[in-house]
């Protein structure tokens, strides 16, 4: 009799709770609770799987050069057209996508790496707070175009430079908004409370001021992101950013400029991807702004 009675509480404990969600369910909820997550991250995921097999993806060699094909329009063959090199644009673009999305992810890790540890240190340390946050509101000062392109004009263009000119650009940004959440945290009964008991500054740090500032973070590195990539397009337009025989988004809509007029699909299709692109990780950050903290908005 026991054992039957065992067997029966067994099989009621490993029966699952109909009512209770389960973690795709409740995902579902949150997708529908915040469809701006939805549609910007998966806009932004299908960008990512673009950048990730653009060698299955695109029809040919996006360096190969052929003058015979020059400036077609998009057709059966050529999808995009062709440049004034004979290139062939869709795979061109294609391509582009790895370089934007890199450049974007790399700034928005950097930049918050670096610009959680100066805002820590201007809101913890209150003797270099002063010194800290003016040379902040002097970088901030310069739009991170400008600042980036003075930058680029120190060095050649590569990829990797113009994610550093790039990086130390957007630094500022973090730490301002990472100094003011320090402030804030900082005069909590709960921080007091540690300090009064005798704990040390890291721990403080860790178990209290660090948690409470990820979801500013989390949503200040997706606008990096995006603004990242805006910034690259632009340096590349300019000649200032990446080497031209790189395909990237900006390289192949200032190599369509001249021709605007007559083919301007060189220039429309990496426009498109990259607007694309931009929109979507704006949309991720708001709908992450608004699912974290609704009160965040007032604070960007």
């Amino acid at each position: 009799m026991t054992t039957q009675t065992d067997n029966a509480a067994a099989a009621l404990v490993a029966v699952r709770d109909p009512a209770q969600p389960t973690r795709l369910r409740r995902f579902t909820r949150y997708l529908r609770r915040h469809p701006s997550v939805a549609i910007g991250g998966g806009l932004l995921l299908l960008m990512i799987l673009i950048g990730i097999f653009a060698p299955l993806l695109g029809t040919v060699d996006p360096t190969a050069i052929a003058p015979s094909r020059r400036t077609r329009m998009p057709s059966e063959q050529y999808w995009f057209g062709t440049d004034m090199l004979g290139r062939d644009i869709y795979s061109r673009v294609i391509y582009g996508a790895r370089v934007s999305l890199v450049v974007g992810f790399t700034v928005a890790v950097l930049a918050s790496v670096v610009g959680l540890a100066i805002g820590l240190f201007a809101g913890f340390v209150r003797w270099a707070d002063g010194i800290v946050m003016r040379a902040i509101d002097g970088m901030m000062s310069i739009p991170p175009i400008l600042l980036a392109i003075a930058l680029m004009a120190l060095t050649r263009g590569s990829v990797g430079n113009v994610i550093i000119a790039i990086t130390i650009a957007e630094i500022p940004r973090v730490a301002r908004l990472v100094r003011g959440v320090v402030l804030s945290l900082r005069e909590q009964p709960y921080v007091e409370a540690a300090v009064a008991l005798g704990a040390r500054t890291p721990r403080i740090i860790f178990r209290h001021i660090l948690p409470n500032t990820m979801a500013p973070m989390t949503v200040q590195a997706t606008y990096i992101c995006a603004s990242a990539m805006i910034v690259e397009a632009i340096l590349s337009f300019i000649g200032a950013g990446i080497p031209p025989a790189t395909p990237s988004w900006g390289n192949i809509m200032a190599e369509g400029r001249a021709l605007w007029q007559v083919r301007p699909h060189i220039v429309l299709f990496p426009a498109i991807f990259l607007s694309i692109t931009v929109l979507a990780v704006n949309l991720l950050g708001d709908g992450l702004r608004d699912s974290l903290d609704p009160r965040i908005a007032k604070s960007l």
